[in-house]
């Protein structure tokens, strides 16, 4: 994404989005990690923390906002609700903050429940 500034011009990176918002919502109580569907057998995995932000995809707007769309597995026992709307409102104001850069909408998808 490039941004115009009266100084210049800023280009962000969208491992620069990725890996802020998979930070940003592994932050959040009762998330166990991110999670990526494997394309040869159909289950989700949860993915170690240096490889997160693959389950995190980011769509560039015409309006320069960005939307998000996060898997996640999550612990046993959390209100699903909760959590996700958690989820959205710190993953918009991380995002926001650090980049500059308005998140029009966040997605939670939560794939897996892990027990235990």
């Amino acid at each position: 994404m490039k941004l115009q500034t009266e100084k210049g011009a800023i280009i962000i990176s969208s491992d620069v989005f990725t890996n802020i918002t998979g930070a940003a919502a592994t932050n959040c109580y009762g998330v166990k990690g991110m999670a990526v569907r494997s394309k040869t057998d159909g289950l989700v995995h949860l993915l170690r923390r240096e490889s997160m932000s693959k389950g995190v995809k980011v769509t560039y707007n015409d309006d320069n906002t960005v939307s998000i769309e996060l898997h996640i597995i999550v612990d046993n026992g959390v209100n699903l609700a909760v959590i996700s709307r958690s989820i959205m409102s710190e993953v918009r104001y991380v995002v926001s903050r650090t980049t500059g850069v308005e998140v029009r909408n966040v997605d939670v998808c939560i794939d897996s429940m892990v027990i235990g």
